[in-house]
């Protein structure tokens, strides 16, 4: 069995990939340089990717930079490091949307019908695009958008960490064998990829080690 794995160096997604590693899918990784202000989560991701054995990783560019809109992506807006209400300036429009849509296009070609995405809605930014209604609703437009969905072989959206607090995702990693060192979740890294510390990212990464009992490996600034 074939999956698509979104990679983007950071801990959920790193976990989504050896939890679909553990079921049985031969993994092809999926990055994406989209205009984010930082490389270091890409140096990350193929780090994971060939730890836990992936036997392809691609990264594929896209300009979001190009429209902005996001302090990920226009480094003229400030990350916020206190928690912020409603939907943070750190939310990329239409980034989920898009990262998805790669995958579904490569798994076509590879005759792949599983994708797996490493979204979280329980310990989160509170994205939209991270919603267990968006994965529904992307997995029904599959199956109209592909000709595999047409033939009646539709593509299977996984997210299997949806549900999951931060330090349930931890603990589940670990059992499958994720160096957690490896990955870089920061907003704002230094050219190291040590974290800052105090971004909604590193918040939510520390809070998870601390709640799971596990020392944290994450390299701070």
């Amino acid at each position: 069995m074939r999956a698509v794995v979104l990679l983007s160096g950071g801990l959920d997604s790193a976990t989504a990939l050896a939890l679909a590693r553990h079921e049985g899918f031969t993994c092809h990784a999926l990055s994406c340089s989209y205009g984010q202000r930082h490389g270091v989560e890409l140096e990350a991701a193929a780090r994971v990717a060939r730890h836990l054995g992936a036997v392809e990783h691609r990264t594929m560019n896209v300009d979001l930079a190009g429209i902005g809109g996001s302090a990920l992506t226009d480094a003229t807006l400030a990350v916020p490091e206190t928690p912020t209400k409603g939907i943070p300036i750190t939310y990329v429009p239409a980034r989920n949307t898009m990262l998805l849509s790669l995958a579904l296009g490569w798994a076509e070609v590879l005759e792949a019908r599983d994708i797996f995405i490493g979204v979280n809605a329980v310990d989160y930014s509170g994205y939209p695009d991270c919603r267990p209604e968006f994965i529904a609703a992307f997995e029904r437009l599959a199956a109209l958008a592909t000709r595999a969905g047409a033939e009646g072989k539709p593509m299977r959206i996984h997210a299997p960490l949806i549900e999951m607090s931060k330090a349930q995702i931890v603990k589940r990693g670990l059992e499958l064998g994720v160096d957690f060192s490896m990955t870089v979740s920061c907003y704002q890294p230094d050219k190291a990829g040590r974290g800052c510390g105090r971004c909604d990212a590193c918040r939510l990464r520390r809070a998870g080690f601390e709640a799971a009992g596990i020392a944290d490996p994450t390299r701070y600034q």
